[in-house]
């Protein structure tokens, strides 16, 4: 006998069942290993953009460093060395800042808070 007449003469019903269910639990798996912490970290981007405040030190996605001068609706106008340029609120990653200035970057932040509310009074 062949091995393509052994295949053929295979009973086949309960095969698709459990066919199913395999594919069924591949993409359970493939959701909650790949798609949710995927969406997660789109989530935290987001929120992470949305709080920056004028003073953060930050790294952007082509990693260039600065300090953000301005919050505007559609973007943030980053102080550089070089002078200041506006980028899209995208452009800023929480990665790169958070490896690089870590907890730092948000001191910086208190301490230009103080400074802002000293000089006001």
């Amino acid at each position: 006998m062949s091995l393509l007449s052994i295949f053929l003469q295979a009973p086949q019903g309960g095969n698709s069942s459990m066919m199913l269910i395999m594919m069924g639990v591949m993409f359970v798996g493939f959701y909650f290993l790949m798609i949710r912490p995927q969406m997660r970290k789109q989530k935290q981007e987001k929120n992470f953009q949305e709080t920056l405040k004028v003073g953060t030190r930050v790294v952007l996605t082509s990693g260039l460093h600065g300090r953000i001068a301005q919050v505007q609706d559609d973007g943030f106008v980053i102080e550089t060395l070089s002078g200041k340029l506006k980028f899209e609120k995208a452009a800023v990653s929480r990665e790169f800042t958070e490896a690089r200035f870590g907890d730092k970057a948000k001191t910086a932040d208190k301490a230009s808070d103080k400074k802002e509310i000293e000089e006001k009074n």
